[in-house]
């Protein structure tokens, strides 16, 4: 299936590893130049070369914090000195801390709101502009299945990706008719560190091992495994292709079946 990526410009956040080092490669593999960003200078530049070597594309690496409105005027500036243009938006970023409420002063909500919402909201203000005027875009939410059932003791996550989800779908109302498509892709538990993380801090939270918590978490999952990066990314690159056009404002998980809800 042509993608119709070719030629196309794809910024995706937080891209040194994990599920952004996925999309990004997937993107790249399609045809598109792409623009990757995160804090990490070393594994940035490491990722930037590895993707660069395994698909043959123009892989651009910014450090950048996009927790920080500098940090987003850098990757924008940055991105479209090179390019030119910016097609692709990825809004993607690191989970904030777990906790249970009492745990989580407000500063720690309001940095968990820069890190997830701001974030989302200030990249796409920067690159929104362009789209609007080539009519033609696609903006992707990089969010959480907490957004649709909550998990236990992700108080932020599940707080600030549900507020994410509500901007996200709002905003494809009111550029849908510029040819933009806004959507938000949902990981479940994938093999990541931020999962890694996440299960370490239960385990010492109830005082088991982390691999009981793995176990734990796959049997609520119906295909009893958690997912690979690159089943997540190849369906994010699907909602950026030319194939995904007439999709906009949906949530889609990728969960194996985790999230129990019909819609």
């Amino acid at each position: 299936m042509d993608f119709g990526l070719q030629g196309k410009v794809a910024l995706v956040a937080a891209a040194s590893k994990g599920l952004g080092r996925a999309i990004a490669q997937e993107l790249a593999s399609e045809g598109a130049s792409v623009v990757i960003c995160a804090r990490g200078e070393a594994t940035l530049r490491r990722t930037r070369d590895e993707i660069a070597q395994r698909t043959s594309a123009d892989v651009h690496a910014v450090v950048a914090d996009v927790s920080t409105l500098d940090g987003i005027d850098d990757i924008a500036a940055e991105a479209v000195k090179r390019f030119g243009r910016v097609d692709i938006l990825v809004n993607n970023a690191g989970g904030p801390p777990s906790g249970p409420f009492e745990q989580h002063n407000w500063a720690t909500w309001e940095a968990a709101v820069q890190l997830t919402l701001r974030s989302a909201v200030e990249l796409t203000r920067r690159v929104l502009p362009g789209m609007r005027e080539r009519r033609w875009g696609r903006v992707l939410n990089v969010t959480s299945i907490a957004a649709k059932q909550p998990i236990d003791g992700l108080m932020l996550s599940n707080s600030v990706r549900s507020a994410v989800t509500g901007w996200a779908r709002t905003l494809a109302n009111e550029v849908a008719s510029d040819g933009i498509t806004v959507n938000s892709v949902l990981p479940g538990f994938t093999r990541t560190e931020r999962v890694q993380e996440l299960n370490a801090a239960t385990a010492k939270r109830e005082g088991i091992e982390p691999e009981e918590v793995q176990r734990r978490i796959e049997a609520q999952i119906p295909m009893r495994r958690i997912g690979k990066p690159h089943e997540f990314a190849a369906l994010v690159a699907f909602l950026a292709s030319e194939r995904a056009s007439y999709i906009t404002a949906q949530s889609i998980a990728v969960d194996g079946g985790w999230i129990r809800s019909l819609l």
